[in-house]
């Protein structure tokens, strides 16, 4: 039989660690690109990278591939597919275009030909059309156009990846949960190591060490895009999740520290954690990052400070970074600690020295994650006492 050929998108930067993860799921011909990794296998890899995936934003399967001059070109590309035989006319959808070095002047247009296709295509075959939802459809048609070429695809995903399903509440500007999966990975923290993060926000990095911790598929508590295809195969399914939740480990504190100098902050990872049965595993402090106390001798801190795109206004982080970088040589000897930020200053503010500089992309937003090294006394960068 031959393989099935997808395309897993992902946040700018982490694509060699969702290399690293569709290998474990057994994946083929895995090939890189900027912002995703295209792969072969069969349904039960498609399933299991949709469970497993912690970087993930989206499993795309590849149903065509042709070239095209103009709008026409992509309707008799997507006339000619026999759509009814993958999903049910019953099933809402949507189709989005994405273009690169695309020569249409419409990406709607182009959309709205995809979609008529579509339709027609059913009424064909069935005598009715399914109906378009762009807000929660059943089936979504991905449409990527180059230059020249056209790709098709149906997600397999649904919802994105890094919805998991167990935060329910945020504050201003949120880390999506794949992007904070990636930099604990980035940091080289493992489980059973302490791991502080003195700006929790949400709780999206305490959520996503935690579940790694306790060996929680990420994908557990939800359900994927895939289930609704006609091509679906319920008792493929039914054991790569039944193998998943057997690994499930029971919740027990995991040397995980978060806090916060906002208290609706602290209160909202409290909610999150507790929603998502994860509020043992972690330790919560209302503190100020300023006065904040190593849990331990030696451990990983994972922040996303406030920056001005954020929350914070350029003047008080000025203020803020000199403090924070005092607060880390004097207190925190024999950690790894990791920031991410958009603000290129930061180290320099602090007076320390990062070993490492990794470009990550927060949305749309190009940060950078600073690995800067505690090591007693080597970090100082101040001027001798006159």
């Amino acid at each position: 039989m031959i393989p099935n050929r997808y395309f897993a998108t992902c946040p700018r930067g982490l694509e060699q660690l969702l290399a690293d993860e569709l290998q474990e799921v057994k994946a083929k011909s895995i090939k890189l690109t900027d912002g995703g990794v295209s792969f072969d296998g069969d349904w039960a890899v498609c399933y299991a990278a949709n469970l497993h995936s912690r970087i993930a934003t989206r499993i795309l399967w590849q149903v065509a591939r042709g070239k095209y001059l103009n709008e026409e070109d992509l309707f008799e590309g997507a006339y000619k597919l026999d759509w009814p035989q993958w999903f049910n006319v019953k099933n809402d959808f949507m189709v989005k275009v994405t273009g690169v070095k695309c020569p249409l002047k419409s990406l709607e247009f182009a959309t709205l030909k995809i979609k008529d296709a579509v339709c027609d295509k059913f009424r064909m075959a069935v005598g009715s059309r399914p109906y378009i939802d762009t807000k929660t459809p059943a089936v979504r048609i991905h449409a990527y156009l180059a230059a020249d070429e056209y790709q098709f695809y149906l997600d397999t995903s649904g919802a994105a990846l890094y919805q998991r399903g167990n935060r329910g509440a945020s504050i201003e500007a949120p880390l999506r949960e794949n992007l904070a999966a990636g930099i604990l990975k980035l940091s080289g923290w493992q489980v059973g190591q302490p791991l502080l993060d003195p700006m929790c926000g949400s709780g999206t990095f305490l959520l996503e060490a935690a579940m790694i911790a306790l060996d929680m598929a990420p994908g557990y508590k939800r359900s994927f895009g895939f289930e609704k295809l006609n091509t679906f195969v319920p008792e493929v399914w039914s054991k790569i999740k039944n193998q998943a939740l057997s690994k499930v480990k029971k919740v027990t504190f995991q040397k995980i520290y978060g806090s916060d100098i906002d208290l609706r902050a602290v209160r909202i990872s409290k909610q999150n954690l507790e929603d998502a049965g994860l509020l043992e595993a972690v330790q919560l402090s209302h503190v100020d990052m300023i006065a904040v106390v190593p849990p331990a001798d030696s451990g990983v801190m994972v922040a996303n400070p406030p920056y001005g795109v954020r929350i914070g206004e350029g003047d008080d982080l000025a203020l803020l970074y000199p403090k924070m970088g005092e607060v880390l040589k004097r207190k925190f000897a024999g950690w790894n600690t990791y920031f991410l930020t958009n603000d290129l200053t930061m180290p320099k503010l602090m007076r320390l020295t990062p070993s490492k500089r990794t470009p990550l992309f927060n949305g749309s937003l190009e940060c950078r994650l600073f690995e800067i090294k505690m090591v007693a006394g080597s970090n100082r960068k101040d001027k001798p006492n006159e």
